[in-house]
């Protein structure tokens, strides 16, 4: 974390943190540390393409146009919480979003992923990149976000809006490979071959993701996640060295943002493969960290030192294995998450394009159920 607390930042009074209308639902409950009545479940990509009326929907845009149509992503946010009663919708966008809106030129290429028209390769690169970044961020930037954020509040009524945005390590991988890749090697050279561009380019994507994640904020979401999909392919001291400060910078807006009351607004952490890296990435500030389907909840529990509210980490190649397959599974990860102050039940990772949304709202039927809100021996 930050060693200096920034000057907290209010928010409005009809916010639905400020009013009470989310202040208590069970999401946020356990985000605070408490353990609500009901054990909380959303899911990473819930909206997206295992539902047919996302797809349906979606015929015909591309995917980041459908994220920059405010009345599209509302509805694409809506439609898991009116299907599987989650206890959370989570914004739908992307973590390239922000990019595309300062003008670069990226795309969602199908079957591949985020795709950059001019990868950054050398350090001079570096530097213009994040120059670009930083004399474009304004609160006009995200205008069809934050009425996108807004348009789904309003339908969502105590069910909390979920704000998320890409952690800079993350991002900078596919603005440095041009793409998605495997060992992400071009980024890890740039970090170690020059410091200095390296620390400027993911200092001004932090920046981005933490003006990204304020708009969202302050348009209505009660809460954030930061993705770091990729940095488990980093070692701790590596983490620690090069990717630490850019996202404890990345939340630090967004932890400064209070209530009229002083409640302050929670943040989760999450990233792929991380286990080793459990404790730093909850050290940048996170009050929630997810955790990966490739680790125990009660041994990632261990790790932080047993008082971290914990997500996740359902292993999503159990929702085609069978309900008595799936609910034993369930329980299991639902008995290792009670070693948490708290714990909001997820998956792993996303939902696959895959998955039956029978299943999943089978899934959420079924943790509801759960007595004394989840305390399951």
């Amino acid at each position: 974390m930050t060693e200096t607390a920034p000057a907290p930042l209010p928010l409005s009074d009809s916010h639905p943190l400020s009013s009470g209308l989310t202040a208590d639902a069970p999401l946020i409950r356990a985000a605070r540390g408490e353990r609500p009545e009901t054990l909380p479940v959303w899911f990473m990509r819930q909206a997206g393409r295992s539902l047919p009326e996302y797809r349906e929907l979606r015929k015909g845009i591309e995917m980041l146009d459908s994220c920059l149509r405010p009345e599209l992503a509302a509805e694409i946010t809506l439609q898991p919480v009116r299907r599987h009663g989650v206890d959370a919708a989570v914004f739908f966008s992307d973590i390239v979003v922000p990019l595309k809106l300062i003008g670069e030129a990226v795309d969602i290429v199908p079957g591949t992923g985020p795709v950059f028209e001019n990868p950054v390769r050398t350090s001079r690169e570096a530097h213009e990149f994040a120059a670009r970044i930083r004399e474009r961020i304004s609160p006009e930037l995200f205008a069809p976000i934050t009425e996108a954020v807004a348009l789904t509040v309003a339908e969502l009524g105590s069910t909390p809006l979920i704000g998320f945005a890409g952690a800079p390590f993350t991002v900078a991988a596919y603005v440095v490979e041009g793409g998605p890749s495997k060992d992400h090697l071009r980024t890890r050279t740039l970090m170690q071959a020059d410091p200095e561009a390296w620390g400027d380019l993911s200092g001004a994507i932090a920046e981005l993701s933490a003006a990204f994640l304020e708009a969202q904020v302050r348009a209505g979401a009660s809460i954030v996640q930061l993705f770091d999909s990729w940095a488990g392919s980093l070692s701790r001291d590596r983490y620690q060295q090069s990717i630490a400060a850019s996202s404890g910078l990345a939340l630090e807006r967004v932890r400064a943002l209070r209530t009229p009351g002083g409640e302050r607004v929670r943040t989760i952490h999450f990233g792929v493969g991380t286990a080793e890296l459990l404790p730093d990435m909850h050290a940048i500030g996170a009050d929630v960290m997810g955790v990966d389907d490739r680790i125990a909840l009660d041994e990632a529990s261990r790790r932080l030192g047993g008082n971290v509210p914990l997500q996740g980490n359902v292993d999503p190649a159990v929702l085609g294995a069978g309900d008595a397959v799936l609910q034993a599974h369930v329980r299991d990860v639902v008995r290792r998450g009670n070693s948490a102050p708290a714990h909001i039940l997820n998956l792993g990772h996303g939902v696959p394009p895959s998955a039956d949304p029978a299943v999943l709202t089978g899934l959420v039927e079924f943790a509801h159920a759960l007595p004394d809100g989840g305390r399951v021996e």
